[in-house]
């Protein structure tokens, strides 16, 4: 009895010819789609694992019957004056085989009179105030550009699903906005950021980097970890405090008294925390700002261009007492390459404090700080741009060395 040959999977089929390269947007069209979701995943090219990550979830999410679409297009409408379009690498070649063994079933790498047959073209979609801020600032028109190719691409490759990275926040905020207000019919997803062993955040514009250069760069994810830390810290702090049986401040002052000084300043910090209004949001950004405050010291040096903690839905500065999800996003230059990156933080009601406990002096003097009786901003009450110095808020948990 002789067994029936067995057909390949969708799978092997695709790890075995590799992803089919396509050139124009008539073969675009042509690509058969067999019933299954498409998804795309767009990207400039030199294609490095966070890309892989994209794809590898675009095809999980798709499944084997559906199909991952990856886009290879350096597009010169995102790229201000003296910026690195000419020195973009491009590496087609070594992009197909990474987005083929990611799971990719075709790569669209059309040229730039495809994608723009008149020129540039006159009629392009305005980021609107969310693309004026931070990358924005910095990038004047970056996210109309932005914003104007992702709007062809999503129409010649019509899929059901378009995967982007969460390093470029910003950029997904935006694309998510266009989408919902323009009725694109696709599903945006973000994809968490891919990181290398030392914590630096994937990148094509890394290889920019010199040895010494890339020490530097790493003050950037350096600067969100501790903000991350020392937020959680706080938090920690501020459910102790809640929870304590008896006045904190009464407990650090006896335990001074009984010159238990380790111990009491362990409940000077737990009391300070109990006091006054959350001091997560400037905890957060004092924490980071230490961090790339030493970085702007190192050879060669960081120049910051913002530190910025910020609301996801429209990217304006959060408060301190802000409750929710905020990104505190950071760039700066190390050298002639100039280098993102986020962390996603949560900020949490404030526990109660005991009923007995008296406020601490810390907290009146901090109430009272700004003008006419306002809390003095925080330090990325704007953008923090490289001008301005991170001031952390007093008590214990202001050290942020």
């Amino acid at each position: 009895m002789t067994s029936s040959p067995v057909s390949p999977t969708p799978d092997a089929s695709r790890a075995a010819s590799g992803p089919q390269l396509v050139r124009t947007a008539a073969d675009l069209r042509a690509l058969p789609r067999e019933g299954g979701a498409r998804a795309v995943v767009m990207t400039m090219g030199a294609l490095h694992e966070g890309h892989g990550a994209l794809v590898r979830a675009a095809r999980e999410r798709v499944g084997p019957q559906g199909q991952v679409v990856v886009t290879v297009f350096v597009n010169p409408l995102q790229f201000g004056a003296g910026e690195d379009l000419d020195r973009y690498p491009r590496t087609l070649d070594e992009d197909v085989a990474l987005a083929g063994r990611a799971g990719a079933d075709a790569v669209f790498a059309p040229a730039v009179d495809e994608v723009y047959p008149g020129g540039e073209p006159q009629v392009r979609i305005s980021a609107g105030p969310m693309g004026t801020v931070l990358e924005g600032a910095s990038r004047p028109g970056h996210f109309d550009g932005v914003l104007t190719v992702v709007a062809k691409l999503l129409h010649l490759t019509a899929p059901d699903l378009a995967f982007f990275g969460e390093k470029d926040a910003q950029q997904l905020a935006v694309i998510r906005r266009m989408a919902a207000d323009l009725n694109f019919p696709v599903e945006i997803v973000g994809v968490p950021t891919i990181r290398e062993a030392d914590g630096l955040a994937l990148s094509s514009r890394n290889r920019y980097l010199s040895g010494p250069e890339r020490r530097t760069a790493l003050a950037l994810s350096s600067a969100l970890f501790a903000a991350r830390d020392r937020l959680t810290a706080e938090e920690a702090l501020r459910a102790r405090a809640a929870s304590t049986g008896h006045p904190v401040q009464d407990r650090s002052a006896a335990l001074a008294a009984l010159g238990e000084d380790r111990a009491a300043a362990d409940a000077h910090a737990v009391a300070y925390a109990a006091a006054g209004p959350p001091h997560g949001p400037s905890v957060a950004r004092a924490a980071a700002g230490a961090v790339l405050e030493d970085a702007g010291q190192l050879d060669p040096p960081l120049h910051l261009d913002y530190l910025a903690l910020i609301d996801p839905r429209d990217f304006t500065e959060v408060p301190d007492g802000f409750e929710g999800e905020a990104i505190l996003a950071v760039a700066a230059k190390v050298g002639t390459t100039r280098l993102i990156d986020n962390i996603r933080l949560v900020f949490t009601a404030s526990p109660a404090p005991h009923p007995d406990a008296a406020p601490h002096p810390d907290a009146a003097q901090e109430r009272h700080a700004g003008p006419q009786g306002r809390p003095a901003p925080g330090p990325a009450s704007g953008a923090t741009r490289k001008t301005r110095k991170s001031t952390p808020p007093p008590g214990p948990l202001g050290a942020t060395r």
